[in-house]
């Protein structure tokens, strides 16, 4: 079983020396598009009035633009700390032992709008780039929808629980007929259902957090389901998606 996550927009700085030009991402098959959208990155960079425009930065964010242009040379991190959003202090990723880095790198997938599909443990610097980002002489979502499928075909260890945002999934959609389900989260009140936002981003990852710290990996929906109401979470599964139900009051 592999989980697939989304990136988070808010980042952490800093790492070790190794840049990204000295360090292996998974799926090198990928390469080649990570060059086209990092040389469309840099080129916008360059430019800091437009970065700003295209990049949707506020005053407090100025500064990716000149770590944009920092990105070949900049300190690198496992993908797993970098990202530090909502869904990943749910994760709680500051104390992992050895075995749960280990699950992490076998079992959890992410997905960049500059890297394309990664091992949560691969290395990678600061940026900034969002799914959405419409980027000046390069179309992201052609870009990954032409490369990546030669990273799916890789993928054998499924089936694969997509839990990345909407906006990631139509980046790079899983081929229909591969063994996949997405996730929703919503809250169930007196028969009521809503999609939850910033609870649906703690409600996955806290699966993932205990999904990493189990002794061995689910294999099965049933396996998930359990996993799932140990953390209070109801589970249902429709065709291709996976409901997670949670308490908005709550959580």
């Amino acid at each position: 079983m592999l989980l697939l996550l989304p990136p988070s927009e808010t980042k952490v700085l800093g790492g070790s020396s190794l840049t990204i030009q000295q360090v292996h991402l998974s799926y090198g098959q990928l390469n080649d598009a990570r060059d086209l959208v990092l040389d469309a990155l840099m080129k916008l960079s360059s430019d800091a009035r437009e970065a700003v425009r295209v990049l949707k930065l506020g005053k407090k964010q100025l500064e990716d633009v000149a770590r944009n242009l920092e990105i070949p040379n900049a300190p690198t991190m496992p993908a797993y700390l970098r990202y530090s959003g909502t869904l990943y202090k749910a994760i709680k990723t500051t104390d992992f032992t050895s075995h749960e880095v280990e699950m992490m790198r076998k079992h959890v997938l992410m997905q960049s709008s500059l890297f394309g599909l990664i091992s949560a443990t691969d290395r990678i610097p600061y940026y900034r780039l969002s799914a959405d980002t419409r980027v000046p002489g390069l179309d992201l979502k052609q870009i990954w929808q032409e490369h990546q499928p030669a990273a799916w075909v890789r993928l054998v260890d499924g089936p694969i629980i997509d839990l990345r945002s909407k906006s990631y999934v139509e980046l790079a959609p899983i081929p229909e007929e591969m063994d996949s389900y997405w996730v929703e989260v919503v809250t169930d009140k007196d028969g009521v259902r809503r999609a939850m936002n910033h609870f649906n981003k703690t409600s996955k990852g806290e699966l993932v957090s205990a999904f990493v710290r189990s002794p061995e990996a689910p294999k099965t929906m049933k396996d998930l389901k359990k996993l799932a109401e140990s953390l209070g979470l109801g589970f249902e599964v429709e065709d291709k998606q996976i409901t997670l139900i949670t308490d908005e009051v709550l959580r």
